[in-house]
């Protein structure tokens, strides 16, 4: 029988390029023994064990990684490969995968010491191949992986062919179940980690008490986005779980060193942190059982944190620094070649390259017996009576289905704000829901957005409340002057209910990350594993036509424009037009699941036009007429928007009474009537009859559109009769210091210009439809005050 001693000299002495440092040794000794007095592990033997296999995991994985890369299979015997065996164009971020597997299979080892399985997120999506290559390796794969990737040499090697194969199937869809980042089949995976800093702002607010998530930052993210300092700003034991960010510090970017290794590494890096209320940790990155003792050393910091009644915010949060070289284990390391291919040549045609890899492999061999011994070794989960690491629960979030109040419904014909509309139904929402945990992302002026009450209710999040403020410790309002990390917020926490309120303007700035949230739900419904967790909405207000007097950088419609871009089952985009039915158009948007909604909503004082009934009606099929039967008019008035509501009524008005016959029709969610994209969209869409049915074929139409009209026209075309009988009327990137009247004439929006182009597209005579002075004013010879009124 293997003694406890000699386990313990085995792992000692590492495995290939592993090697463990005289602190590692002692840390993980010290740990052993604490985790055994703590009944977490039974003997020294098991930890021991555990230990020696995780330097076989990874050094097989990081040999899987290279393969990856540059070979179209892999020899688990060691026998060296042919110019055959080489891909004749190799691909991967070959670097940043082989550090990534030292720290994932150091998570599976924390998670075997303990017998507790944590969440992960990865923000290096482009490192991927380091997730795949080790679930190959133990069996943790999707239900597309299964039976094609496995740890034999047949599943590895097609593994190794897949990876950039560029394999589309006859639908345009990728043909294997595995791509160059972060994907659905990539199991257990929550985020495609695409755009750098992005997990860097998640991940404080994903786990839920109770649950504990690893994340792996990257140092080259680091400089990328100002926000994950604040996670200590964020953290509270009676609403969060365990975080534990783990920052692999390889020194290099793309094309060279980090700022962080030129401003002074690891040491450099542990002061600043420290600086924004964080107690960093320095271990070695190329040792699995270093990051492992890093974790768990965390995690039990975190369980003491918060067991302390008398603890002050912001606590003192571990962060784990994991020091290495890019490439760690394969030649290149160190150097900027190693973040993509490492070899100073192509093995496929390169007898040296083809030499040098192939030495390179056998410097990470590990013995058939060895690997099937340590994979064993790592199949704990059933006798620990744990899930595996791909349910963890943050990868699987499905909150039961929240209560919606119906909306305090108001009168047509009354006056009000629908942002106030927002806020009373909101409010109501808050209150019949007290068991979701509520994230609002409010880069700042929640109140003067009129949205008073949800303020007043959930209060900002602060470590030390002002008083006479609506403030509070444990508040639900996580307000920075940061677009992007107030976003995240409400994006991080899909176990509860969220919500996102900004400019307009200033959305545009959250646009990565809502993208990057929209592609990884749509494609997880390619692959049947639609999102569970609750629709999140960003309301956007204050925006292009009411924020006349504040400059055209404050005049910008890009956020709804490029959403309606996205596929219009996941990326929702809603123009309400008053209380009623912006209050409709939330309460739908949280009734669904995996789907983010821009609400582009007024928050000056509308009329009321459309009551109960009408406005669920307009939810329902996405447009509805409000004046006028347009089997009866001449033209069709169309407005998205509450402004374009108000000119196209003012015309209609104006049409009306020269006895000609105008319909006004309100578009809430144009994405219901696009041509559908794929079979996913096709279900979402309006089909053909309700569509003719809103929108008669041939009859001449003007759109007035909150946002630039060409985009607009592009999403309405099965509704566009050509540009002799159809007119688009909207945002023209004209602007300035200018009252709303103002702005609406500088685009060419006001209600005489859709007069105007009414004539047009009916071929009705504008001398007989606008005075001299009307027309001296539309052709920018006469007083924009002319117009003021019809």
């Amino acid at each position: 029988m293997t003694t406890a001693s000699t386990l313990r000299q085995r792992w000692l002495t590492g495995h290939g390029p592993i090697v463990h440092r005289d602190e590692t040794a002692a840390r993980v000794e010290a740990l052993v023994a604490r985790l055994i007095a703590d009944g977490r592990v039974a003997d020294e033997a098991t930890a021991y064990s555990l230990l020696a296999a995780a330097d076989r995991l990874g050094c097989v994985a990081m040999n899987v990684v290279a393969h990856m890369t540059y070979a179209r299979r892999i020899d688990l015997s060691g026998a060296v490969l042919s110019a055959e065996d080489f891909k004749p164009t190799p691909e991967g971020h070959t670097g940043g995968s082989l550090n990534m597997v030292q720290a994932f299979v150091g998570y599976l080892l924390a998670n075997a010491l303990t017998g507790s399985t944590r969440g992960w997120i990865m923000g290096q999506g482009h490192c991927v191949a380091a997730i795949e290559a080790v679930n190959a390796l133990t069996g943790d794969v999707s239900p597309a992986q299964r039976g094609r990737y496995d740890h034999s040499a047949e599943g590895l090697s097609r593994l190794c062919a897949d990876f950039y194969s560029y394999a589309i199937d006859a639908q345009g869809l990728p043909a294997v179940p595995l791509g160059s980042h972060a994907g659905p089949n990539t199991v257990g995976a929550v985020s495609e980690g695409g755009y750098l800093g992005f997990a860097e702002l998640q991940y404080i607010h994903m786990p839920l008490p109770g649950e504990s998530l690893v994340a792996f930052l990257s140092d080259g993210a680091f400089e990328e986005q100002r926000g994950p300092d604040w996670a200590p700003r964020w953290w509270r034991a009676q609403d969060s779980g365990f975080a534990v960010p783990v920052m692999i510090l390889n020194g290099r970017r793309i094309e060279q060193r980090t700022q962080i290794m030129q401003e002074g590494g690891a040491q450099w890096l542990a002061e600043d942190v420290r600086h924004n209320g964080f107690d960093p940790v320095i271990v070695d990155g190329h040792d699995p059982a270093a990051i492992a003792w890093a974790i768990i050393e965390a995690e039990d910091t975190l369980r003491v944190l918060a067991a302390d009644p008398d603890r002050r915010y912001p606590a003192p949060l571990p962060y784990v620094i994991a020091e290495t070289e890019k490439g760690f284990g394969f030649p290149g390391a160190g150097s900027n070649a190693a973040h993509n291919l490492p070899l100073g040549g192509n093995p496929h045609i390169d007898v040296a390259m083809r030499e040098l890899f192939n030495e390179s492999a056998a410097a990470l061999f590990v013995a058939p017996a060895e690997l099937a011994a340590a994979l064993a070794a790592f199949a704990t989960h059933a006798a620990q009576q744990r899930p595996l690491e791909s349910a963890h629960p943050m990868a699987h979030r499905h909150p039961a289905a929240p209560r919606l109040p119906e909306p305090r419904w108001e009168m047509p014909g009354s006056e009000g704000s629908a942002m106030t509309a927002l806020d009373q139904w909101f409010v109501e929402f808050a209150k019949a829901n007290p068991e979701l945990r509520m994230r609002i992302g409010n880069p700042d002026e929640l109140a003067s957005n009129k949205m008073g009450g949800t303020l007043a209710l959930l209060k900002h999040r602060v470590n030390e409340p002002e008083p006479g403020v609506p403030e509070d410790l444990h508040g639900a309002i996580i307000t920075a002057l940061n677009e992007e990390a107030v976003a995240a917020a409400a994006l991080g926490n899909k176990g509860g209910l969220n919500l996102i309120v900004s400019y307009e303007a200033f959305a545009v700035k959250m646009l990565g990350l809502m993208r990057q949230e929209i592609i990884f739900s749509r494609h997880q419904r390619q692959v049947g594993q639609t999102a569970g967790w609750l629709s999140v909405p960003l309301i956007v207000t204050s925006h292009t036509w009411e924020n006349a007097k504040n400059e055209q950088s404050h005049q910008d419609p890009t956020i709804g424009e490029a959403l309606l871009g996205e596929m219009s089952d996941t990326s929702r985009v809603l123009f309400p037009v008053d209380g009623n039915t912006a209050a409709a158009a939330l309460r739908d948007v949280y009734a669904g699941r995996g789907q983010l909604a821009c609400l582009i909503v007024s928050k000056r004082d509308v009329e009321n036009r459309f009551d109960a009934e009408s406005a669920q009606r307009l939810i329902r099929d996405g447009a509805a007429h409000l004046i006028g039967d347009p089997a009866k008019a001449e033209v069709q008035l169309i407005a998205l928007g509450a402004y374009q509501l108000d000119e196209a009524i003012k015309a209609q008005q104006h049409l009306a009474e020269l006895d000609r016959c105008a319909c006004v029709t309100v578009i809430l969610e144009p994405g219901r009537l696009r041509i559908p994209r794929d079979a996913m969209e096709a279900e979402f869409v309006d089909d053909d009859a309700t569509v003719n049915a809103l929108f008669p074929p041939g009859l001449p139409r003007v759109i007035l559109t909150h946002t630039r009209p060409e985009p607009m026209l592009g999403i309405l075309r099965r509704i566009d009769s050509g540009p002799a009988r159809t007119h688009a009327l909207g945002y023209i990137s004209r602007g300035g210091t200018f009252d709303v009247a103002g702005m609406l004439f500088a685009n060419r929006c006001t209600w005489a210009h859709a007069v105007d182009a009414a004539a047009t597209v009916a071929g009705w005579n504008r001398e007989a439809l606008l005075d001299h002075a009307q027309r001296a004013a539309l052709d920018g010879t006469g007083k924009p005050g002319d117009l003021l009124s019809p």
